[in-house]
């Protein structure tokens, strides 16, 4: 007779040079909150962030190389996941835009992989093939422009692309631009066709976005002056209209901060954001009529540098992955009023930078 468990891992990308370990693997236990390493790769010079498709128990990897010339370019690999050890088998890796990427994403029905490129302000759109490999870079959009901010933004800075729910559009932040671009996926001919560009206030520079569950608003986090803007959002035509902007730090700290991850629970009660500087993690509940955010709580990191963090499928934990302290923290998370608690569980792990939890079944016979 086999039966069939979930197992919840967590995968982990860092800065890594190739020649050492920049991918990581745990199993995650959902009574204390601790992780327990089950592989690590090398072989990618940093594979900073990271895509899951749960499904068919694959990984995707952002990396970096260089091409003929000598030039740095982006690459992507593609890995299959054994779920009932958690390793990985490198299927292929593939080079995607002509500059080095930050992000990588993945649509519902895998089809596509996008990357974004911070240096090289653009936008690139793989295919990902039947098998699961990285396929061909089908089409790129190249950014231009500015915004305010004298030394970050005297140029285009995508930093991230999310699908919107029904997969039709996607959404670009340019911290450098100070715009949200929305881009219709034109799955005839594979290309990505810019629809409108929204905008954040001067100086901002958003970063990464998160949709509401219910589908009404987006919440931008904007790295440069340690806020997150809300918008409403038209699903028909893929359209984001501003409607508020909160700071994600107290009004009294006056410490430099810049700001990194943003994540919503399931239930769509409590949004949650990273700062850099304040080293902390800032919790809001919403009101799902309206959008609107208010302050519930600040809470200690236990390092530093939070480049990311995400809540476990269930909402029960927030992983947070501090960069320059070397180390993944666990957070408890209260389902009624969202606030955190640490759970004094850390794992040590070289200049993490994303974290990815997610159920995989595992079989036994």
């Amino acid at each position: 007779m086999t039966v069939s468990k979930e197992q919840l891992y967590i995968f982990a990308g860092s800065y890594a040079e190739a020649e050492n370990s920049g991918i990581y693997v745990y199993t995650f236990d959902e009574q204390t909150g601790r992780l327990s390493r089950t592989d690590e790769w090398g072989g990618l010079k940093n594979p900073t962030f990271l895509n899951v498709d749960a499904e068919r128990r694959l990984l995707y990897a952002i990396g970096e190389t260089v091409d003929e010339t000598g030039n740095k370019v982006g690459e992507a690999a593609a890995f299959a996941i054994d779920a009932a050890s958690g390793k990985l088998e490198l299927l292929n890796r593939a080079v995607t835009v002509a500059s080095t990427t930050c992000h990588i994403q993945r649509d519902a029905a895998s089809k596509y992989a996008t990357v974004t490129s911070y240096h090289g302000g653009m936008v690139g759109l793989s295919a990902i093939e039947a098998d699961g490999r990285i396929g061909a870079l089908l089409d790129s959009q190249q950014h231009t422009g500015s915004s305010s901010h004298p030394e970050r933004q005297d140029r285009p800075h995508p930093h991230s692309s999310f699908y919107s729910p029904d997969g039709r559009y996607l959404l670009v932040s340019d911290l450098g631009l100070d715009l949200i671009i929305t881009y219709a996926l034109d799955r005839e001919q594979n290309k990505l066709a810019r629809v409108q560009a929204a905008t954040v206030p001067p100086g901002s520079g958003p970063r990464h976005l998160t949709f509401h569950p219910n589908g009404k608003f987006v919440y931008v986090i904007n790295e440069i002056n340690s806020t997150i803007s809300s918008f409403a959002y038209e699903a028909e035509h893929g359209e984001l209209t501003p409607l508020s902007t909160v700071g994600t730090i107290p009004a009294s700290v006056t410490i430099e901060n810049s700001c990194a991850e943003i994540a919503i629970s399931k239930d769509g009660r409590y949004l949650y954001g990273s700062n850099r500087g304040h080293d902390s993690i800032v919790v809001f509940s919403v009101n799902s009529d309206d959008g609107s955010l208010e302050v519930v709580q600040h809470i200690s990191v236990e390092g530093g540098h939070p480049r990311h963090f995400a809540l476990t499928p269930n909402g029960a934990y927030l992983l947070a992955a501090n960069r320059d302290t070397d180390n993944i923290v666990t957070f408890s998370v209260d389902a009624n009023s969202g606030k955190l608690t640490y759970t004094g569980v850390q794992e040590q792990v070289s200049k993490p930078v994303c974290v990815i939890p997610i159920y995989l079944t595992v079989q036994h016979s």
